[in-house]
């Protein structure tokens, strides 16, 4: 006879694996001993992993990290659940709530042309947080998160001050600042003197944080340019050794005029059959 298809899993199903997973009594001992503040460097190594299986274009690795993350999401629901102090529906609900909140244009009687404007999506999430309190104390930056990446951050906090007009109308000024901010820290590194470490370090911040703003204006992620420029990094080089492997030789064994003679070569080649 026949066996039929193999069974499908439900989102209850991982959402009962999970609390079996973490039984006091018949769980497993490495997943009743997690917190939130062990599962957090996970959750992060995920959203990685999800990350560069797009940047690849690997789309049956997506759908396995994809699964990761998902079961991240679960982990903290379930810990959080054990605490009765929120679960899966309750995260569900909150962030369906939002989605509907956030696309007057879609489910409501906003129009699309409007929406598509930065002030009204700004002025959405502006309300979102004077509904939470958020600007009657403190800064309107208080909830960007301390622990993200710091070129991310940037982003994220040059949005916030674009929300009140704080920003320029377009991405010419901002490469005017990245020259301005060039210029100072090359005065930075002809100081030498005392101080000149911490005012190379400010100046060095400085700079990137205008880097990240005029990667917003032009419409990249400063992030996954900066990825994609790794990725290209360790592709040229490792030209660089194949092409000295061919000799016998390793990278150690040649000098810095060969391999930047290679690199070039390299780089020429990609050129050619781009």
């Amino acid at each position: 006879m026949a066996e039929g298809p193999a069974k499908r899993y439900a989102i209850s199903d991982l959402l009962a694996v999970m609390a079996r997973l973490r039984d006091k009594d018949d769980g497993c001992p490495w997943d009743v001993a997690q917190s939130f503040a062990t599962i957090v460097p996970y959750t992060i190594e995920e959203a990685y992993e999800v990350a560069e299986a797009v940047a690849r274009e690997d789309f049956a690795a997506l759908k396995d990290e994809l699964g990761d993350l998902l079961l991240q999401v679960v982990y903290h629901a379930q810990m959080a659940a054990e605490e009765r102090r929120f679960d899966f529906a309750d995260v569900v609900d909150i962030i369906t709530q939002k989605m509907v909140r956030r696309h007057p244009h879609v489910f409501g009687d906003a129009r699309r042309d409007e929406f598509l404007s930065q002030d009204v999506r700004g002025r959405i999430k502006s309300e979102e947080r004077r509904e939470r309190g958020d600007s009657l104390v403190g800064s309107r930056f208080d909830d960007v998160p301390m622990a993200l990446p710091a070129l991310m951050r940037a982003v994220k906090l040059q949005k916030r001050a674009a929300e009140v007009g704080f920003d320029w109308d377009s991405a010419a000024p901002v490469v005017a600042k990245i020259e301005e901010e060039l210029g100072e820290l090359r005065a930075a590194m002809s100081d030498g003197g005392e101080r000149c470490g911490t005012k190379l370090g400010e100046e060095l911040g400085d700079l990137l944080f205008a880097i990240a703003n005029v990667a917003r204006h032009l419409g990249f992620d400063p992030e996954a340019a900066l990825r994609d420029a790794n990725a290209k990094f360790v592709r040229r080089f490792g030209s660089v050794e194949a092409a000295l492997a061919k000799e016998g030789r390793s990278a150690e064994d040649a000098a810095l005029e060969e391999m930047d003679a290679l690199w070039e070569d390299v780089k020429a080649k990609e050129r050619r059959d781009d």
